[in-house]
């Protein structure tokens, strides 16, 4: 089955744990390899490699989100947002992320070019959960994006077929919408566009 071949999310407890220094990015940067790596609460935490299934999801948002809201600015698109795929933003010192996708709306974003990591929060933040680490993305990074003020907070399931919508109230998530494969919608902070949520997955099985 596939999914013995994902490695979980796994958390580092190094030299710096025991002598009490909290990671930042500087550690991120003295990593070498190819490892997907997040740090919160100064914790280095080692994402596992996606599935085809996670990356058909991560790339059609690319495409339905990206493409009108950010890709056709100026072009008959919404526009008004940058939107990002696997980008590092420093939400605090120790808190780095790297989220499937995330989105700035422009004026609060001018020069993001050259710019790593991020240091806005983002307006919207997009995970894309995989089987191995669900709890990762529902739970402490939940938990996490509305400690640090994120707007607009999305969870995709492509194992489910699903998508959930939050935005934040107060400090707290509220429910804006759950979806599943036969939806089509518009969806906070993105109601210009209809949603064909379907489209974001592998054909169903036959």
């Amino acid at each position: 089955m596939l999914l013995l071949l994902v490695r979980p999310v796994r958390r580092e407890r190094g030299a710096a744990r025991l002598e009490a220094r909290l990671a930042s990015y500087e550690d991120l940067l003295a990593r070498t390899g190819d490892e997907r790596v997040e740090i919160l609460a100064g914790e280095v935490v080692v994402l596992p490699s996606v599935l085809p299934r996670h990356s058909k999801a991560q790339s059609a948002l690319a495409r339905f989100i990206g493409g009108p809201f950010d890709g056709d600015d100026g072009r008959g698109g919404p526009g008004g947002w940058w939107i990002f795929v696997e980008v590092d933003a420093r939400l605090a010192r120790h808190d780095i992320v790297r989220p499937d996708l995330a989105g700035w709306r422009r004026p609060r974003l001018m020069d993001p070019w050259d710019t790593r990591p991020i240091d806005v929060v983002p307006d919207w933040i997009c995970e894309v959960v995989s089987p191995s680490n669900a709890a990762h993305d529902r739970v402490h990074k939940r938990n996490l994006y509305a400690k640090r003020g994120g707007a607009h907070y999305w969870i995709v399931d492509p194992a489910e077929r699903t998508l959930e919508a939050l935005r934040l109230a107060d400090g707290s998530w509220v429910d804006a919408g759950s979806y599943d494969g036969s939806a089509s919608a518009r969806i906070a902070p993105f109601e210009a566009v209809e949603l064909e949520v379907g489209r974001l997955f592998p054909p169903p099985p036959a």
